[in-house]
Formats: structure tokens, sequence, C-alpha cells
């Protein structure tokens, strides 16, 4: 799930997002809640929950992404149950997490492409595909999983490169906008000591991992 608040741009309303549309949508709307599910599957990808900014404390924080706390949670849960919808939703941190790459193969139909397994912690393992020209095994390296937002706003979902599934993505000091990160692609390879595989991955931590010469870039 995706959570997203941007009184400027949308009004007042939490948008939360579970899924990507595919084959077209179904829109439900009872007093101020919205859901919208696939046409075809039924599985919901959306809530739209109207005039929660002020009552979840969300009207001071920085347009985008926001983290519900369980209480933010059980309170959206009794609004939708009070709409009329058997719907209830969970607090889940970031999916931006810290991971290392434990295996890597060539990818069948493509010259730069790598396939990849990556331990993201709590015996999870993730098969994602990267271009990174720095990609090898034992790299310490910030994982997007699915239902990942990136600070460019690009939503994360499993899918498929060249006919390999691909669940996640090896991210870049670039694609997390990291002050001082090339403007080039390749893996942000973190120092061993910087997290545990499985913790969030913090942006304060990472702020100054290029001005102190943590990272090479030279690939």
């Amino acid at each position: 799930m995706i959570a997203v608040y941007n009184r400027a741009a949308e009004g007042d309303i939490l948008m939360l997002t579970f899924a990507p549309s595919e084959n077209g949508e179904a829109v439900e709307t009872k007093k101020q809640v919205t859901v919208v599910r696939d046409k075809k599957t039924d599985q919901l990808l959306g809530i739209n929950i109207e005039g929660m900014g002020e009552a979840l404390g969300l009207t001071e924080l920085p347009a985008g992404q926001v983290f519900l706390s369980e209480e933010q949670a059980n309170q959206i849960n009794q609004v939708m149950a009070a709409a009329g919808f058997d719907l209830t939703i969970q607090a889940e941190p970031s999916q931006l997490v810290v991971g290392v790459v434990e295996e890597m193969t060539a990818h069948p139909d493509s010259d730069h492409l790598h396939v990849t397994k990556v331990d993201v912690g709590e015996d999870e393992r993730l098969q994602i595909v990267s271009g990174s020209p720095n990609m090898t095994t034992g790299i310490k390296v910030v994982v997007a999983k699915p239902g990942a937002m990136m600070p460019s706003g690009e939503m994360i979902w499993p899918g498929a490169l060249r006919g390999v599934p691909s669940a996640g993505m090896i991210s870049s000091g670039r694609e997390l906008k990291l002050p001082g990160a090339p403007d080039k692609p390749g893996a942000l390879v973190l120092p061993d000591d910087f997290a545990q595989v499985g913790d969030v991955f913090s942006f304060d931590a990472a702020q100054d991992l290029y001005s102190d010469g943590r990272i090479d870039t030279n690939y």
C-alpha cells in the first residue's frame, strides 16, 4: 500500500494505492470514501478518502508519500466501515529496504541485463532484473520492493523485463535523489556497516555517503 497526501494538488484527499490498473477501473463511492477495483478481476486498486487531513495530522506534512501509524490506520478503518465498506488497512513501513545480492546470472535475452536474487530480510528473497553496470554478488544495496514509491513519485510493482519476472528494483543514488550522486546508472553500493539486511533505508543516514567518499562511482 502506498499512501499519498498532497493537499495543494489534489485537495484534502488521502490516496491509498494497492496495485496498478491493468483492465480498466470500477469505481464506487459511499459518503467520503471512493474505492477503485480492477474491472475484470475485482482486485482492490485504490481507496481515496476525503476530509481526513486534519483528523490524521497530515496537513502540515510535506506533500507526497506518508507512512501511517497503527492509530491512523484504525481511524481510516472506522471511516470506511461507517461508509459501508467491508475493508481494512494496516500500517506499513517504507518498502525501500537494505538488501544484499546473493546471486547474479546473465539475462537470457540481453547483453547488459542481469537476473539477481536479493536477500531483503525476514527470509524473503526477490528476483530482480537489473541493468546496473556495477552489479555483482555480495554487495549491499537499496531495494525498492513492490509497493515502494520512489522520490520521483514512481511506484514500483512486480513486472517483467524482456520476459523475465522482476519483483522490485535495485536503486541508484540518482534514483534516490541523494546529494552528490553521479548522473548515471549504477546501483548504490552501501558500506557493509550502513545497516542490517531488511532494515528500512534511511535517507538521513545516506546524506553524506558521496561527500565522505564512501561510495565508489568509478564504474
